[in-house]
């Protein structure tokens, strides 16, 4: 996909703002971490590994100027104020912690050194991220049969990453490898990233896609026309229990009864080993209008009670297999996903 999702331009964080397309392509630029961490909120920038790399560079945005003894303050701050943006994707607090830890072993610098070091640590998440989507994208696409279609929830593409995509990077990937291999997308009810983000990415590919539904899955499963499910996560726990975007679990529920294997796309830093299982994820609940309002306008009698988390949890005995970029997770989970991290 020719554009970018999050760039580092003269020591400006540069964004394609998500909530505008597909009907304009308008990039936003954040010269402070207070708009990189509004934008992350307000779903500017959307996917786990894209706002991990968006609070990445955030964070070294907020240190520019500082140094010594000051420093340690300022970060505290920065990371609060970005750390409450988005608390599901555990990417958020991966990328802090690492910015955090880049900074105690640079507090001897002075503060144009110490600048340098933390964006050179939030580029080197941005390539790894990259590097990582490739990586997972290969050994994904080796799951795909040829030719196949592939039904995908959300948006887990280049818009939700650095670039290239994990869901979407299987897809890309089998594309390249020669398989033919097309897209069924769930519309992704109440933001419809599925049908604003995922078919405007896989339109610009040329990569066939449909847009249903969500309520139309069920049925496309059972037509026996899908050849897998392919989604991402924000967390995946230490059992194997995913969290996504919500509608995940009914699909991963449907797929299941319907015989359909159901992949993750998992990059190494979503998933969360401090987490036994889905139930300590934490989930994010988001405001109401997102439901009660449709494209500005109100949709829904005036008063009632609205209940929008963005997330749910999928148990892992309804995943078949979770794709990360150093090898694919077979069940047991503890064991399989523990013995990749321990690679990495």
């Amino acid at each position: 996909m020719a554009v970018k999702t999050i760039e580092w331009r003269n020591d400006t964080v540069r964004m394609i703002d998500q909530r505008l397309l597909p009907v304009r392509e308008v990039v936003r630029v954040y010269r402070d971490w207070r708009g990189v961490a509004d934008a992350i909120r307000s779903m500017v920038i959307r996917g786990a590994p894209a706002i991990g790399v968006a609070a990445a560079m955030g964070v070294a945005l907020g240190m520019r100027g500082v140094s010594g003894a000051r420093a340690r303050a300022r970060f505290a701050q920065v990371a609060r104020g970005l750390s409450a943006t988005r608390p599901t994707a555990v990417n958020l607090a991966w990328a802090i912690e690492r910015m955090r830890r880049t900074l105690e072993s640079s507090l001897g610098l002075d503060a144009p050194r110490l600048f340098r070091r933390l964006r050179d640590e939030a580029l080197a998440i941005y390539e790894e991220d990259l590097a990582a989507n490739r990586a997972l994208g290969r050994l994904g696409a080796t799951l795909l049969t040829d030719p196949a279609t592939v039904l995908t929830h959300c948006n887990a593409g280049a818009l939700a990453t650095a670039g290239y995509g994990t869901a979407l990077g299987v897809v890309r990937a089998a594309r390249e490898a020669g398989k033919k291999v097309a897209v069924i997308a769930d519309e992704t009810r109440p933001f419809l990233q599925g049908a604003r983000l995922t078919a405007w990415e896989l339109h610009k590919d040329r990569i066939p896609v449909t847009v249903i539904a969500d309520n139309m899955a069920a049925s496309v499963l059972r037509s026996g026309e899908v050849s897998c499910v392919v989604v991402g996560t924000d967390r995946t726990a230490a059992n194997g229990d995913v969290a996504n975007k919500i509608g995940t679990y009914p699909l991963a529920v449907m797929a299941n009864r319907h015989g359909v294997p159901l992949y993750v796309a998992a990059p190494l830093s979503s998933i969360d080993l401090h987490c036994a299982s889905g139930g300590e994820i934490p989930i994010e609940e988001r405001a109401a209008a997102e439901i009660t309002h449709f494209a500005g306008r109100q949709v829904t009698p005036k008063g009632i009670k609205v209940y929008n988390p963005a997330f749910d949890v999928t148990p892992a005995a309804l995943v078949t297999a979770i794709i990360t970029e150093r090898g694919i997770a077979y069940p047991p989970y503890d064991e399989s996903l523990a013995a990749l991290k321990r690679a990495s």
